[in-house]
């Protein structure tokens, strides 16, 4: 008998998208690129959206893909995923009935939730309760989005700063950070927790926890960047003495207040010089510069994507981008 080609033998990765805005049309597009997905179904509560083609909906040029929008979210999630790519909000609390929902229909998920990026001392209960119910259906659940690398013997002290030229970026992500608000606006936003980048306190945590860091408290503060000239940007402008932006600062103090860890965000529309930069300090200090730095949309897409292959054989429970090894997930990789 003829043996079959191994591409004949050996399925596709079937999957769902749950969510469908900006970042999920990002994902869902670069998940067609790959020869080893098959995209099933897709999730969305927008009614604009609902019925739709998923391909027609997310701007791709080979459109129509015959995978239809759908608001029944627990219709489309029996169609037994092999994985879940999950982005509806930055808040756990909010997706926690997603989540679980997902684990039910005993598929694995990757999620750009931002306060699941490293949950366990933010939110543990709610950590402890996706572990849990991850082992139970035998799925594992994933955050993925930047993991911090270390070249070192020896680490006492982690910074990072990323300056975002936010004006290059999409309409919900400029109002999110307060972009053309007085200042008087931004900061009653931020007392109700309406500007901020979610996940700044996570990512301390997985970094102190990562290099093992002997970090105690984690604070963190949020600042308006004032606009010192007008700036018109695709969607708005910002007048000079408005809120350009954010600058958010999280670190992580040792017992007797020490910093360990530093991590800071300026995103604001016409930042002059965006880029990432890492130090580390110990033996040796090393550092890292990315000009222009990582743009977060495609850089978010990339990760997810990239991930699915190492979530579906991750042992079931609640991982992090620190406990598995994410490469490149060629388009041409054979199911």
């Amino acid at each position: 008998m003829q043996r079959r080609a191994e591409s004949e033998v050996k399925k596709k990765i079937r999957a769902i998208q749950y969510g469908v805005g900006p970042i999920g049309a990002s994902i869902a597009r670069l998940m067609r690129e790959k020869q080893a997905i098959e995209i099933i179904g897709a999730i969305d509560m927008d009614p604009a959206k609902v019925g739709r083609d998923l391909g027609e909906v997310v701007g791709a040029a080979d459109a129509p893909w015959g995978v239809k929008v759908s608001a029944e979210a627990k219709e489309v999630l029996e169609q037994a995923a092999d994985v879940v790519i999950h982005s509806t909000s930055s808040s756990l609390a909010k997706v926690m009935d997603q989540l679980l929902m997902c684990l039910e229909a005993e598929s694995c998920i990757v999620s750009t939730c931002e306060e699941l990026s490293y949950p366990f001392r933010t939110h543990p209960e709610l950590a402890a309760k996706l572990d849990t119910a991850a082992k139970e259906w035998g799925v594992a659940l994933d955050k993925l989005v930047v993991t911090l690398a270390a070249v070192a013997q020896r680490i006492e002290h982690a910074k990072a700063l990323r300056v975002v030229d936010a004006s290059k970026r999409r309409l919900p992500l400029q109002k999110k950070i307060g972009a053309g608000m007085t200042v008087g606006e931004f900061r009653a936003q931020v007392m109700t927790g309406v500007i901020k980048h979610v996940g700044l306190p996570e990512s301390v945590a997985m970094v102190a926890d990562s290099l093992n860091l002997a970090v105690e408290q984690i604070t963190e503060t949020i600042e308006p960047i004032v606009a010192t000239e007008r700036t018109e940007t695709e969607y708005l402008t910002v007048e000079a003495g408005q809120a350009a932006g954010v600058h958010q600062i999280g670190r992580g103090l040792s017992k007797d207040g020490k910093e360990l860890v530093y991590l800071e965000l300026q995103m604001y529309v016409g930042a002059k010089e965006p880029g990432d930069t890492i130090s580390l300090s110990g033996h040796p200090n090393v550092s890292l510069v990315i000009p222009g730095g990582a743009h977060g949309d495609i850089a978010t897409a990339s990760v997810v994507v990239n991930s699915i292959p190492v979530i579906l054989d991750a042992p079931a429970g609640l991982r992090t981008s620190r406990d598995l090894p994410i490469g490149f997930f060629s388009p041409n990789a054979r199911p």
